[in-house]
């Protein structure tokens, strides 16, 4: 395990010392996207707390390299993993262009100011993320969709090796859908960024996904390539749907795999 870049060992997550997913495995590369999939309340939220340290593991552990995740100290982990979850973030009087420039604190000392270089890397990111026509707006006051982009844009500041989202796309149109994977995807081949996240989208997590992870129950159902998950009737059973139910949009999944590069 510890020849992978983030990694498990029969990690056991839960609430109050009572377990909810028992003995969990995971082992990804550097530069690799992970998708967790499962019906709702199948505990991939609760994963990926436990993962970021929202949660204290019940047992087992986790790796970021050699690295004992939970023994991480708080900046040293800052400047290596960023977090987005879905918990609504209030950010009174600041404007998105403030928020996400909060994504550099753990690289501006005690007294948080920015320096030139910082001040560059939050213009770059603000365009990379197609932000710029909000980032004077108030946070507080822009839509649910508009704050997943700055939320987004403030974790990419932080320069991360590896980011942790839950339920990313969920309040996006599916331009904005579009738009965010292939940000995830540029980074990942740009900048070797390694992505943890939960998506409710079964087409996008077929096509983005190095690796998926699927739940439901108290052990993970099966964990391997978008190949071997999507395979005859698994998603029907995961899901408990009626056989065929699973459908697929050919003009979507075209148009993903073209800015993804997929052949």
């Amino acid at each position: 395990m510890k020849n992978y870049y983030f990694s498990t060992e029969k990690m056991c997550v839960g609430y109050d010392g009572r377990p909810l997913i028992k003995e969990m495995e995971i082992a990804l590369p550097k530069g690799e996207i992970l998708s967790l999939i499962g019906p709702n309340g199948a505990g991939k939220s609760t994963v990926l707390k436990s993962i970021v340290g929202q949660l204290q593991l019940i047992s087992g552990a986790a790796y970021l390299g050699n690295d004992v995740l939970g023994e991480m100290k708080p900046n040293e982990l800052a400047k290596k993993m960023s977090v987005v979850l879905t918990q609504k973030v209030k950010a009174e009087m600041k404007n998105c262009r403030d928020v996400v420039a909060t994504g550099r604190y753990p690289y501006t000392g005690w007294f948080g100011v920015l320096s030139k270089d910082d001040e560059q890397i939050v213009d770059e990111v603000i365009e990379l993320t197609h932000i710029t026509d909000i980032c004077q707006q108030e946070f507080d006051k822009i839509s649910d969709g508009q704050k997943q982009r700055v939320m987004l844009a403030r974790a990419i500041c932080q320069e991360p090796e590896i980011i942790v989202l839950d339920e990313p796309t969920s309040y996006l149109d599916i331009r904005y859908k579009l738009d965010f994977l292939s940000i995830l995807q540029e980074m990942r081949e740009k900048k070797g960024l390694t992505v943890i996240m939960s998506l409710h989208e079964l087409d996008l997590a077929k096509i983005v996904s190095d690796k998926i992870l699927c739940l439901k129950g108290e052990y993970v159902e099966r964990y391997g390539t978008p190949e071997e998950v999507f395979e005859s009737d698994f998603i029907e059973r995961l899901f408990e749907l009626k056989e065929g139910s699973f459908l697929k949009n050919e003009k979507l999944l075209a148009y993903i795999k073209q800015i993804s590069g997929q052949p």
